[in-house]
Order: C-alpha cells, then sequence, then structure tokens
C-alpha cells in the first residue's frame, strides 16, 4: 500500500493498538502476531521459506531468544520479590539523600548495575527500591527514567546488553563499544535530574526507614546467587561457546536452575507469576511479530542513520536490527551501541526492561502518559548522541578482532535484553 509492505502496516497498526489501547495490550498483541502470521502464512511467506514449512522454519530459528526472554522475564519478577522481602530497600534511606538528589542516586545505582547486570533485573531492583522508599507511589516520569537508566547502563559495555555482546562476539572491540558511555552519561544527567524532581513533588523519598528493621539475608543471598548464575553463564555461553548458544537457552535455564535451587532457604512467590506471564506473552508476541519483518537491509551506514535506528528501537526488535548492521559494516560502533542500547527507552514496550517494570507498576502501559511524563527521556537520547558526536565525531570503524561467529538475528541468547 503506497510502497509500504502490508506486513509493516499490519505491525504498524498493532504497535498503535498497544498505544491507545494500554487496557488490552496483550490482546492487541496477539491478535496482531495472529493477523501477521496469517498474512505471511496466506501471502509472502517468511525468509526460511513460504507456508506452514517455512513458518515452523522461523520459529525454529527464534525459539532460543523467546525462551530466554520468557526465562529471565519470569525468573527476574521473583528475583524482584526475593529482593523487596529481604528488606534492603526498606533500609536504604540510611543511605541516600533525603531529597531529589536521592531520587538521582538511585538511577545512577540502577545505571551502575546494568553495566554488568541484565538491565531487566537492574530495572526491577530500581522499581522493587522505587516502591519502598517513595511508599507505593512513583511517578510515570520516574518509571521512564528507571528503564533509560538500565539501557543506557547496558550500552557502554560489552557484558551489559544483549546488542553489545552480539558486536564483541562479531569482533568489535570492548574500548571501541566502551565510548558509548559518552552519550549515555550524558543522558542519565539529562533525564535524571528532571525525572528525581518530578519524583520528589510526586511523593518525596522517606528519610527515615523505619525503626527495627532485620535484614533476610537469606533472600539476599538468593539474589546475589541467580544474579552471579546469569553473569557467569552469559559470559562462558557467549563468549567462549558461542557456537551453541543459538541451540539452547542457556541464560534463562540458568536463573531458573539457581532460582529453584535456593528453594529449600526460601519459597519464592509463585503468586507473582500469572501477572508475569501475561507480561511476558504480550513481549514475545511482539519480538516474534517483528522477527517477521521483511527487514533485510539497512540504508547507507551514517551518524543520522545511527541516530534513527535508536528511534526505531522503540518498537523494533533491536537484534535484529544489530545484526543487519554488523553485516553491513561501516558504523562507528559507539553510536550504534548507544542508540539500539538506549532507543527503547522512549516507549514502554520498546525495551524489556520497561515491559518487566510495567509489569510491576501497570499504569505504565499507558504509552501516551509515558512518553508526556517521560519527556526528558527521548530529549536525553538526542543531547547524548549529539554529546558524543561533537566529543569524537563519526568515525567509521573496522572490527579489531577476528570474529568468532558470524551474527544472525538469533546468534546470541539475551543476556540483556533491551
Amino acid at each position: 500500500m503506497l510502497g509500504v509492505p502490508v506486513d509493516f502496516i499490519l505491525f504498524g497498526v498493532t504497535l498503535l493498538g498497544v498505544a491507545l489501547f494500554h487496557r488490552l495490550t496483550l490482546r492487541v498483541a496477539v491478535a496482531g502476531l495472529a493477523l501477521i502470521t496469517l498474512y505471511k502464512l496466506g501471502f509472502t511467506g517468511f525468509k526460511t521459506g513460504s507456508g506452514v514449512p517455512g513458518l515452523l522454519v522461523h520459529l525454529q530459528h527464534e525459539w532460543v531468544i523467546l525462551t530466554n526472554l520468557l526465562g529471565l522475564l519470569l525468573g527476574f519478577a521473583l528475583l524482584s520479590n526475593h529482593f523487596e522481602e529481604s528488606k534492603v530497600p526498606a533500609v536504604l534511606p540510611r543511605f541516600l539523600p533525603d531529597d531529589w538528589k536521592g531520587a538521582l542516586a538511585l538511577l545512577f545505582m540502577i545505571f551502575v548495575l546494568s553495566s554488568f547486570l541484565d538491565n531487566i533485573a537492574a530495572a526491577l531492583i530500581g522499581g522493587t527500591i522505587a516502591r519502598t522508599v517513595f511508599r507505593g507511589k512513583v511517578h510515570i516520569g520516574y518509571l521512564a527514567a528507571i528503564v533509560a537508566a538500565s539501557n543506557a547502563g547496558g550500552s557502554g559495555s560489552v557484558v551489559g546488553d544483549t546488542t553489545t555482546t552480539m558486536m564483541w562476539i562479531d569482533g568489535v572491540h570492548p574500548l571501541q563499544v566502551l565510548e558509548a558511555y559518552i552519550a549515555a552519561g550524558t543522558a542519565m544527567l539529562i533525564f535524571g535530574i528532571p525525572a528525581s524532581i518530578q519524583q520528589q513533588r510526586y511523593s518525596p523519598i522517606v528519610r527515615e526507614p523505619p525503626k527495627g528493621i532485620v535484614v533476610d539475608w537469606a533472600r539476599v543471598f538468593i539474589v546475589a546467587v541467580i544474579l552471579v548464575a546469569a553473569i557467569v553463564v552469559n559470559v562462558i555461553v557467549n563468549v567462549r561457546f558461542n557456537e551453541i548458544s543459538d541451540r539452547f537457552p542457556f541464560i534463562g535455564a540458568a536463573v531458573w536452575v539457581a532460582l529453584l535451587a535456593c528453594v529449600p532457604l526460601r519459597r519464592p512467590a509463585w503468586e507473582e507469576l500469572p501477572n508475569a506471564v501475561k507480561g511476558s506473552i504480550f513481549l514475545l508476541s511482539l519480538v516474534l511479530a517483528a522477527s517477521m519483518m521483511p527487514v533485510h537491509k539497512l540504508p547507507d551506514a551514517s551518524w543520522k542513520v545511527a541516530m534513527g535506528l535508536g528511534f526505531v528501537s522503540a518498537v523494533f526488535d533491536n537484534i535484529p536490527l544489530t545484526a543487519l548492521a554488523l553485516k553491513q559494516g561501516g558504523y562507528d560502533w559507539g553510536f550504534l551501541a548507544y542508540a539500539v542500547g538506549f532507543g527503547g527507552s522512549m516507549i514502554w514496550f520498546g525495551s524489556s526492561a520497561g515491559v518487566a517494570l510495567s509489569n510491576m507498576y501497570p499504569e505504565g502501559k499507558d504509552a501516551i502518559a509515558w512518553v508526556r511524563g517521560g519527556w526528558h527521556v527521548a530529549i536525553a537520547y538526542v543531547i547524548g548522541f549529539f554529546v558524543m558526536l561533537a566529543v569524537l565525531g563519526w568515525y567509521p570503524q573496522p572490527k579489531h578482532q577476528v570474529p568468532m561467529s558470524a551474527p544472525t538475528a538469533s546468534s546470541v541468547a539475551p543476556a540483556a535484553t533491551h
């Protein structure tokens, strides 16, 4: 229609429906996936072939990413409950400033955590702390800032986000990715300060924690075990044994093995799972629908294209975008890492961290309210990008290492899904 593939029109209508009907997001996403699947079965086929056989091969290619996402979203939902029940969030006001600077300090804490943790875990830990120190009242602009901090923190680290890990595996030097922190750090200040002031005006930080709080160190131990398991398996599988990373959902499995092994210490809050399952199905529907889009080539690499990819990644899975960019080459990899890593923060369903946090705070699923309250995130993305451009300039960089493997849309299990 008017030169636009019908696949993209159906996907766009699905995203528009998610944005407008925030009380029906799951139904809209599943219905959109069904329509796109039926259209491709009847008319265009898939990249892997036509008809049902093509669909089955496509699902075979995507099942590791989808299963890892499911494992991480569900596992970290239980982890966040363990963390909240440990009472650590309740004692944090002793160490945070008691005005808007306390809210800003929390965002920087999330930023640092996400540089080596999964960004879903960093966002949920931040959301758990925020619910305690702000008495359960968290401004939607601050929710957007929590997601932005978790995504920004992973953008400059090759173990902080799936996309940067993909770059590392394909031969991009870690220092080329590290420079993304120039933009990410700038963006942190741009969105962090107004978001913290928003939150302080909406519900001030607790000045003093209640007396008599006892930290449950067993739950703290459980949280640490789960996070360490995810980090170690991510590094071992994706770096040392990358050739088998697309054959099994190792990261999601590691989280659940650690979680179940710790059941004798403390019972997980199994009652949290039904709500987490709904949010997970929503995200998996969008990710699978995005993987069916006929995207075979990006425009020629330039800083304008890299900047545009940040906006595209707010509504489109950033893993295939990164794979296409790596195959095409000609990018300044620090700019690309920042764009695809941070861009999804602008809309709640633009990143898995946003979806996970919105499961905890259902009011976050109002996309219009998210954009209105989190206006500073989009501004921060643009300013951070141009600050990096002014400081470093755009220099397309060759890969300094011999690639460990050729990247594909499913070549990396999502250690820190965008």
